[in-house]
């Protein structure tokens, strides 16, 4: 049995990922912080076993016979990048670059480094993975660093692959209301209003927590002449949306009458992504659409099973508090 080190395994994409890489038949040792519980996971068996650490400072040793590095680790979105800049470049760029060369020292043979589609911050048009990126954000200009440096390892023996994530939604272990979908989903249930990121005329695309995980269990298995130092935008054309036009979708989809109100400043970041490339070379689709996703959200928060009052849902009131608790990111 194969083993994947899967860093960031108890976030948001990390423990839906974990699941799906050990029922694609690995072994997943899962590497995280666990800022946001341990329960996300499951508990250690034999297919799994769960490391708490950081990024920055686990051992070498972990990386022993492991046959694939999913680089998950990040301090996640926007907003929670500008908390603290530095340490935002710490983790997201230094740290991943540091896993990389790990795992490379190593022996490691195929490392997969989840960047996102926020890269490319405002465009005009269309654009794929030769387009010029625009990061705008700490976390935006973090993710462009990492990805220069790991695709500069690959070489004979280390197959380096870049995914470029639309922004994600749908359920997860590790919930979060703080994206798009899922936080018009829980803002309709609970105060009967969608809350659209101003000015509403924003392209964004998007992408299910599951198909993006899908998307990485695809590339573990790909042949490696494929996918040696590419870069893969992760989505689906389908799911380029302008915000005001998604929040539509959403009460659509939910049989509830279009109510919303404006939140936050002008979003200066619009882009509209292709993903013909992945579709292409991998025969990649997604499974999800906006609706699909925001049934199942709904349906996990009135059923009890998501929780639109856990604190933790809140990627960056929950860093705020444990900085304020004097917890080092």
């Amino acid at each position: 049995m194969k083993t994947v080190l899967i860093t960031g395994a108890a976030g948001y994409i990390g423990s839906v990922l974990t699941n799906l890489v050990r029922d694609e038949g690995y072994k997943v040792i899962a590497l995280d912080r666990l800022f946001f519980g341990r329960d996300k996971l499951p508990a250690d068996c034999d297919n799994l076993k769960v490391v708490e650490g950081d990024i920055r400072f686990v051992e070498p040793g972990l990386f022993k016979n492991v046959a694939a590095v999913i680089d998950l680790a990040a301090l996640s979105n926007d907003p929670a990048g500008e908390l603290d800049p530095i340490k935002t470049y710490s983790i997201n760029h230094l740290g991943r670059t540091r896993v990389a060369a790990l795992a490379k020292a190593a022996g490691v043979s195929r490392y997969i480094l989840p960047s996102s589609c926020s890269i490319y911050g405002f465009q005009d048009g269309m654009v794929d993975e030769t387009s010029a990126v625009n990061p705008l954000t700490t976390y935006a200009k973090a993710n462009y660093n990492v990805e220069n440096d790991v695709l500069a390892m690959a070489d004979d023996t280390f197959t380096v692959t870049v995914i470029r994530q639309a922004t994600v939604y749908g359920a997860s272990p590790r919930m979060r209301f703080d994206l798009a979908i899922n936080g018009m989903v829980k803002g309709f249930l609970i105060n009967g209003k969608i809350p659209i990121l101003k000015d509403g005329n924003q392209w964004r695309p998007f992408v299910h927590v599951r198909d993006t995980s899908r998307a990485m269990c695809l590339l573990l298995k790909a042949d490696r002449k494929l996918i040696q130092k590419q870069m893969f935008n992760i989505g689906s054309d389908e799911q380029n949306y302008q915000i005001f036009d998604l929040a539509r979708r959403v009460a659509k989809s939910l049989n509830m009458e279009f109510q919303y109100e404006w939140y936050g400043d002008p979003d200066h970041r619009s882009y509209r992504v292709s993903f013909e490339k992945v579709k292409k070379l991998l025969g990649y689709t997604p499974e999800f659409n906006a609706e699909k996703g925001a049934q199942e959200v709904a349906e996990g928060m009135r059923n009890g099973i998501l929780n639109p009052d856990d604190p933790t849902t809140i990627t960056v009131q929950w860093y705020k508090k444990l900085l304020n608790e004097g917890v080092m990111l």
